[in-house]
């Protein structure tokens, strides 16, 4: 994990950078980007940039379902895709550089869609990641782990679940109602909060490899690295 920005040295709460992919499949390994969002968060302030991408490849009924994205609105409407892969990477970069924390619900999914869409994009700065922290203070709770969820169980707003914008703008609120939640994470260097997120999801990954392994079934696809898998 590289680690070139310096600051900040702590966590702010209150200048986030959301982010959001939709995209042609759950699959990060061969997942194509259909939309992309950044929300930049300045406490109550908040500037946000899209984009559509034409994919290159047919956008499944599935995902269509999902999202609302056909493929002949994608290729009529979107941008080259290589085009919103290098924005979105250029536009979380400056994040950074500007001293802002990386907000993304189940952040290894959309990372590792960067990596692979671009071999250069590292973790260069804070990531807060709502889905891994829900899941370390509260590993037992019974339920579904969606955005959505999530949202519900912490009075969070959602106001359109599956569109990039709302879904990152979501993302951040449940960060800022979790960060105030644990002061001692939000006030530790972000270097390691980045590295206990990383430890968290290492641990919950590896004990639901363990048990589908007591249970008969296949662990190979179970990822236990964290923020971009090695895909």
């Amino acid at each position: 994990m590289t680690t070139d920005i310096q600051a900040p040295v702590t966590i702010d709460r209150n200048r986030l950078l959301a982010f959001d992919l939709e995209t042609t499949g759950p699959d990060p390994r061969t997942a194509h980007v259909v939309t992309s969002a950044l929300v930049s968060i300045d406490g109550p302030d908040r500037r946000m940039r899209n984009w559509l991408a034409a994919p290159g490849v047919e956008i499944p009924p599935g995902a269509t379902a999902v999202h609302g994205i056909t493929t002949e609105h994608a290729r009529a409407n979107g941008r080259p895709h290589a085009e919103v892969i290098a924005e979105t990477v250029a536009g979380i970069r400056q994040g950074w550089s500007e001293g802002r924390t990386l907000v993304a619900f189940n952040a290894c999914f959309d990372l590792t869609i960067l990596r692979r869409w671009d071999p250069t994009f590292d973790i260069l700065g804070p990531v807060v990641d709502p889905f891994v922290i829900d899941r370390a203070i509260d590993p037992y709770r019974k339920g579904k782990r969606t955005l959505e969820a999530v949202c519900e169980f912490h009075g969070v707003r959602l106001d359109a679940a599956h569109e990039a914008e709302a879904d990152a703008l979501a993302a951040a609120r449940l960060a800022w109602k979790l960060l105030g939640t644990l002061p001692d994470l939000a006030a530790a260097d972000w270097r390691e909060v980045n590295v206990q997120q990383a430890r968290w999801h290492e641990t919950r990954q590896r004990d639901f490899a363990a048990y589908l392994e007591r249970s008969g079934k296949d662990s190979s696809d179970v990822n236990a690295e964290w923020p971009i898998a090695t895909v």
